[in-house]
């Protein structure tokens, strides 16, 4: 999933969240599994999904009660500096995986398969899906394609690894796409239907959405038992999904419309540092109290 910037138009400001207390009760006091997502579908429920790419965040977002975490291929842009998902590779994403499930201790955390390590075949899928559940630690992986990645998903599933499916726009072929683009206009919202379908039917538990217009994803979600996740993909998905850097204001500048910022966390930590530098230029810092 990608938190590339965007044509405008652009999202809203910053708004802070609701009280805690008007919030519906927890899908699982305990461990989220995937019967707890597939509930919620059945029982017209939501759940949340933040990306998460170290030990901190996704500590914080679990304590916050935020039921799934995805340590996204977007940590290319967000973590390693690459101008797109393309470049990150499993070597790269292994190492955040690992932080993230370690630090986790309620939330569900999926792991994207990253551009080149599951297209092959659906044995190069099956192999790199298995690295990322015995060396990342993560419960499921997530792969992006159309109705022809059905044989590399029921071949994933049928290894015992589940396989959250993306569909509409995929940021890795973006070059194929024809840049960041909706999919899924006009008559080409049938093809979004069909391949959700198809991929839910190789086994996928869980079907993401990403820029579809959000009566193709409100088709999406009727047609298919799983639980569907939406990013751009309007409000009648199970569960909605944002990269927590784009969620809590850290990125600056211009963001998608459909981001909505939490937070200002760029400003919060440009002034501690502007405070931490000029304290230590003008022997404010460290002061008495924090010697030896």
């Amino acid at each position: 999933m990608s938190s590339a910037e965007l044509p405008a138009p652009y999202g809203s400001g910053i708004e802070k969240p609701a009280s805690a207390s008007a919030s519906p009760a927890p899908l699982s006091p305990r461990k989220i599994r995937l019967h707890h997502l597939q509930q919620a579908k059945d029982e017209g429920r939501k759940f949340a999904m933040l990306t998460a790419y170290d030990q901190y965040a996704a500590q914080i977002f679990d304590e916050a009660g935020i039921e799934t975490l995805l340590v996204g291929d977007s940590a290319a842009n967000n973590v390693y500096g690459y101008d797109t998902t393309i470049p990150v590779t499993v070597d790269e994403l292994l190492p955040l995986c690992r932080a993230v499930a370690r630090s986790a201790r309620r939330a569900l955390v999926i792991a994207d398969l990253p551009f080149g390590s599951y297209q092959v075949s659906p044995e190069q899928a099956v192999a790199t899906g298995v690295r990322f559940l015995k060396e990342g630690l993560v419960a499921a992986v997530k792969v992006e394609g159309s109705a022809r990645l059905a044989p590399h998903i029921r071949a994933l599933t049928d290894a015992g690894i589940p396989v959250v499916a993306h569909i509409g726009f995929t940021p890795q072929s973006e070059h194929a796409l024809g840049g960041y683009r909706v999919q899924g206009r006009g008559d080409a919202g049938q093809d979004v239907v069909d391949d959700a379908v198809a991929l839910a039917e190789a086994g996928a538990f869980c079907v993401l959405m990403e820029m579809v217009p959000a009566d193709v994803a409100a088709a999406v979600d009727a047609a298919v038992s799983v639980p569907t996740v939406g990013i751009g993909a309007g409000s009648a998905t199970t569960g909605q999904v944002l990269v927590w850097q784009d969620m809590a204001g850290l990125r600056g500048g211009q963001v998608a419309k459909f981001v909505k910022q939490y937070a200002d966390l760029r400003s919060a930590l440009s002034d501690a540092a502007q405070q931490f530098g000029a304290e230590v230029r003008d022997g404010v810092f460290p002061g008495p109290e924090h010697s030896f």
